[in-house]
């Protein structure tokens, strides 16, 4: 699909009368961007799902998926961003995914928790950031004892585990994580996380 017909689809997508502010929306506009949109285009359409979780937000504050959905889209644009500048939004993302888990610590399979365990493993630490492996684990192991088939828990435990060099363990987690169930209404997002386990799989044969 050539750029003008990308953009095109990005348009009828953010403008699109069944779209609303609602982090059910914003759930699947994140696959959307992440595993099929190119690169270039990522970063403004990703923004666009947090300005419409924002607008959820400011009517729902304790909208405990919505801000479980702001603070993964805020870590993923981070991603894309990279670099200094990205660190408020991962500040950002990390106090919305501790309101998330003040309020409900099981809502959508604790991934409040294996979110924010993530985040604590892949950024700097101090005194650039916040990073931290301790508190990853801990957070990423509350994520599994909540959903301990879920695809995501078990990926980025598998992650941080292979991260920390403990290559046996992560195959187990990896291999657990491409077992898991479908999740409803999420076949682009299983899709795409099964792709990234066997690309994991593969580079550490």
């Amino acid at each position: 699909m050539n750029r003008l017909t990308w953009l095109f689809a990005l348009s009828l997508l953010f403008s699109s009368t069944v779209w609303a502010a609602n982090w059910q929306s914003a759930q699947q506009h994140w696959a959307e961007i992440q595993y099929r949109l190119p690169p270039d285009q990522q970063s403004v359409a990703m923004q666009a799902v947090i300005d419409e979780l924002d607008a959820e937000l400011s009517t729902q504050p304790k909208q405990v998926e919505a801000l479980i959905w702001r603070g993964i889209a805020g870590a993923t644009l981070a991603g894309y961003q990279g670099g200094l500048g990205a660190l408020s939004l991962l500040r950002d993302a990390r106090r919305d995914l501790e309101a998330a888990i003040a309020i409900d610590e099981r809502a959508l399979n604790g991934a409040a928790h294996t979110s924010l365990g993530s985040l604590y493993y892949q950024v700097p630490g101090w005194p650039i950031s916040f990073g931290s492996n301790s508190k990853a684990e801990a957070e990423l192991k509350k994520g599994l004892a909540i959903a301990p088939q879920d695809i995501d828990a078990n990926y980025f435990y598998a992650d941080y585990l292979r991260d920390r060099g403990d290559k046996a363990q992560a195959r187990v987690y990896y291999e657990r994580a491409l077992a898991a169930p479908a999740r409803p209404g999420r076949s682009l997002a299983d899709e795409g996380r099964r792709e990234q386990i066997r690309q994991a799989l593969s580079a550490m044969d």
